[in-house]
């Protein structure tokens, strides 16, 4: 029997070899091929039934050992930042650290409830990806670019940027060019995974474009008090994006977690968003592969819209900056190679440059990492949400929230309502608490904001 065959019938990667020896016994002593299915199929859908079947009964007591939940004896061991932080998003931390395959965790100041890990949820585990602790966003990023122009230009040539936001960006689930746009990441192979083969038109249609949700695109003042980045002291115009790999990535991440969870069937409730894919299995070097084509997507799509803003402009850029978060990274960390997932987190390795916005009135930071241990050398990804989208639309109304962006000196093109600055943590708060993870090194102040329009779903 081929390979295929055994995993359509729901034989685990890792058990193959030894299905195949028990196919060719059962063969051998007589058993049709409809029954060997039949049989093997029961033995892997109901081990416990079928422990004593003279054909696959030693199949079906290794499914069922192999899918049990073995909980670490203790923890393992996780650090807070921050204070009060959601009870949600703590418990999930909690039930992460509590997987055989974790390592060590942190949780940022930012934190807030998410599906598995939380948002702000570092993991680190042993030769295993958790597709969800990843999160559906894969490698979603942020991407800044300063200009050799003063920042007074945000208001002199305010409506030539404004047009220049209008034309040179897209917004919104399902939205696609009419020309799609070119790059390198398209002549890349994907096809080595059924998903990334299906997903490909539709990710050349969305290249260069953003999502909804929390992903924007804004010019604003940057700010750097003292000679640093390869800048002098001064202000100065700047670019910044926000936004992921689009429907490419959340195929790829819906499909790979759900075969994560059919892997692991005997994962408690709470903790089955948390169902890994072991790195030496096919489908764990698949989700890897199509994790990393991913995150080079999502660096594509923000490279085009700087392109673009950049040559309407005609300006010349002095610096360019971007991080990534939503992405599991292989590192060595207490002397061992370990598998860091950053869900709503960044790397903030030693020297390493990184962007912490706010909210579309509230200041951004560009940082350099400390390469602090206990956090992974890790650090927040945001201002992190202080209510649901759904609570933000009950408690505000668009005349409140559009007055007080006025008087922010902030013009917004667009945005949903469960978007509202009011819905973010105070983001000086989170970098106090984030001033042993990162170093400030300018601030960046939104001035013209363009998001999705409101009532599109979020895709953040």
């Amino acid at each position: 029997m081929k390979e295929k065959q055994l995993l359509d019938l729901g034989v685990d990667p890792e058990d193959i070899e030894f299905a195949k020896e028990l196919v060719e016994n059962a063969r051998a002593k007589g058993l049709n091929k409809k029954k060997v299915n039949r049989q093997l199929q029961l033995a892997v859908q109901k081990p416990e039934a079928n422990f004593t079947n003279p054909y696959f009964g030693k199949l079906a007591q290794k499914v069922y050992q192999d899918r049990r939940f073995k909980e670490r004896k203790e923890p393992a061991p996780w650090k807070i930042w921050g204070e009060d932080l959601p009870e949600q998003a703590v418990l999930q931390m909690k039930n992460a650290c509590r997987l055989p395959i974790s390592w060590r965790g942190a949780l940022m100041a930012d934190a807030h409830q998410g599906y598995g890990l939380p948002i702000g949820g570092v993991l680190a585990t042993e030769n295993a990806v958790i597709p969800y602790a990843v999160g559906v966003d894969i490698a979603c990023r942020v991407k800044m670019t300063v200009f050799d122009s003063p920042a007074e230009d945000v208001d002199k040539n305010k409506d030539f940027l404004v047009d220049t936001l209008q034309k040179d960006t897209l917004f919104g689930i399902g939205k696609t060019f009419s020309k799609p746009h070119d790059h390198e990441v398209l002549q890349e192979d994907w096809s080595f995974s059924k998903v990334t083969k299906h997903i490909k038109p539709r990710a050349i249609k969305q290249l260069g474009s953003s999502g909804s949700g929390n992903h924007f695109v804004e010019f604003g003042e940057l700010t750097v008090s003292q000679d640093t980045l390869g800048l002098q002291a001064g202000t100065y115009l700047a670019v910044l994006s926000h936004s992921g790999s689009r429907g490419a990535g959340s195929a790829v991440a819906n499909h790979y977690s759900q075969l994560a969870m059919k892997l692991r069937p005997g994962l408690p409730k709470e903790l089955q968003h948390l169902a890994w894919l072991t790195l030496d299995s096919e489908e764990g070097q698949e989700y890897w592969q199509a994790m990393e084509l991913m995150g080079r997507y999502a660096a594509a799509n923000h490279e085009i819209i700087h392109e673009k803003i950049i040559k309407s402009l005609g300006a010349t850029p002095l610096l360019q900056i971007e991080n990534h978060h939503n992405f599991a990274w292989k590192e060595v960390h207490d002397g061992r190679e370990l598998i860091v997932h950053r869900k709503g987190a960044t790397p903030a390795g030693k020297d390493d440059l990184g962007i912490i916005p706010g909210s579309m009135v509230n200041s951004c930071y560009v940082v350099r990492g400390k390469g602090d241990e206990t956090s992974l050398s890790s650090a927040p990804h945001g201002a992190g949400r202080v209510m649901s989208r759904r609570k933000a639309k009950q408690l505000f109304n668009w005349t409140d929230v559009n007055q007080m962006i006025k008087s922010k000196n902030v013009t917004l093109l667009s945005a949903g309502l469960d978007e509202a600055p009011s819905v973010y943590k105070d983001i000086d708060m989170v970098m106090e608490y984030s001033n042993d993870l990162v170093e400030i090194l300018a601030c960046f102040q939104p001035r013209i904001v363009k998001m999705a329009e409101d009532g599109e779903r979020p895709e953040d």
